[in-house]
């Protein structure tokens, strides 16, 4: 998704002290994404618990996704910005920019895929869950995260099929205006120079296609599996709240304290908070890019070229924020990094919960039975733990402390 550092600079380019400051910077962005990102595939090799959670599956995936990003696309990108000019040829810059669009789309697919999963573990029954997201279901998302993108990168950008009647509509509009040059050699070529850019146009076909494919369908079906996590938890703490306050008189002999209630208000109020840090943070970083990526085309191409190079690297940017908002703000995760910084440090190991019990308690309303039992953290994903008798409702299914 390059749209190509073109006209990044002014004529003479960047000062010294300019290029030291930019370079600086991005260092700093390509260093967090590719520390970040090893952490999390690293930590989930390590820690047996985190392997059996599915959600995690998603996690590694994208953080190998992000980990490909700020290697492969992120420096030449970077040498390109700070250097003023592209040094590895015509056909290394195809693939440059084809692997740009194939991962960047995929870390964002795989970003839809772990909102569906996390819709699936907390808006639905367990049962449902599980049959959901079965070890094949979850294949073939995680394949379809990758090879969807191949039909919107390597295929039309190989191919050409980007600039397909690009050249003609500037022989067409632009010949009165005396320019000889179309708008992609103008792009390419650096003015009263041999410096040429890598640069990556698209028509309006592409342009549309390529920003619904990877931007806007993910971005609505996040939208809306979020707003629904959202509106469960909300309603969970509020049929808490309603049953702290009955005041009934229990059944089980653990009944729930005003601290325990405290806590799962907390928590709930923590998880909403979450997701909404998690859709900020995505529509921050990418929502630019591809808003200005539909209009350009449709503005003769007019879009300057420091303002593409500023929303890509915004993009970039997600790729080394993935970490922090689907791993180091979760407990499991966040245990197993210091284990693996501290070298092994006892006092960060898990503790074995393989005889823990779930605190549970009955509590009757009118006439119905209502078993509550505490949230089971999950490693980043928020698992239903109520199990209610068969003749009575769901109350309550509680995201985990995250």
């Amino acid at each position: 998704m390059d749209k190509l550092d073109a006209n990044v600079s002014s004529k003479e380019g960047f000062g010294s002290v300019e290029k030291v400051v930019l370079l600086t910077f991005l260092s700093a962005v390509i260093l967090m994404a590719i520390l970040g990102n090893l952490l999390v595939m690293v930590a989930v090799c390590r820690d047996r618990q985190l392997r059996k959670i599915k959600t995690n599956y998603f996690i590694v995936s994208l953080a190998f996704v992000d980990l490909l990003v700020s290697v492969l696309v992120m420096p030449f990108g970077a040498i390109e910005l700070v250097q003023d000019i592209w040094i590895y040829g015509e056909m290394f810059c195809l693939v440059r920019t084809s692997l740009d669009v194939l991962l960047t789309t995929a870390s964002i697919f795989h970003l839809c895929c772990i909102s569906l999963d996390r819709y699936y573990a907390i808006c639905c029954q367990p049962l449902v869950y599980r049959n959901k997201m079965t070890p094949l279901r979850i294949a073939l998302m995680l394949g379809g995260c990758w090879v969807i993108p191949m039909f919107i990168s390597f295929l039309p950008i190989m191919q050409g099929w980007n600039n397909i009647g690009i050249i003609d509509l500037e022989r067409i509009s632009k010949p009165r205006l005396g320019q000889d040059l179309h708008v992609i050699e103008k792009r390419k070529f650096k003015q009263n120079s041999n410096s040429t850019y890598c640069i990556f146009m698209v028509n309006k076909p592409y342009a549309i296609t390529c920003s619904v494919v990877a931007f806007y369908i993910p971005f609505l079906l996040m939208v809306l599996a979020y707003y629904r996590i959202y509106v469960t938890a909300k309603e969970h703490a509020h049929q808490i709240q309603m049953l702290q306050r009955a005041g009934a008189p229990t059944e089980g002999r653990l009944q729930p304290t005003d601290q325990h209630s405290t806590h799962r208000m907390r928590t709930e109020t923590k998880a909403a908070k979450t997701l909404c840090i998690i859709m900020g943070c995505f529509c921050l970083c990418w929502a630019p890019f591809f808003v200005t990526n539909i209009v350009d085309p449709f503005v003769d191409y007019t879009v300057p070229g420091q303002v593409w190079t500023a929303f890509l690297w915004l993009g970039y940017i997600n790729s080394g924020l993935n970490p922090f908002l689907y791993a180091f703000l979760n407990k499991s995760f966040r245990r197993a990094f210091l284990i693996i910084l501290c070298c092994d440090d006892e006092r960060y190991r898990r503790p074995s919960i393989l005889g823990q019990t779930i605190p549970c308690s009955t509590t009757t309303i009118n006439g119905s039975t209502h078993v509550l039992r505490d949230a089971v953290e999950c490693g980043g994903q928020w698992e239903s733990q109520s199990h209610p008798p068969a003749s009575s409702p769901l109350v309550a299914a509680q995201p985990s402390d995250t």
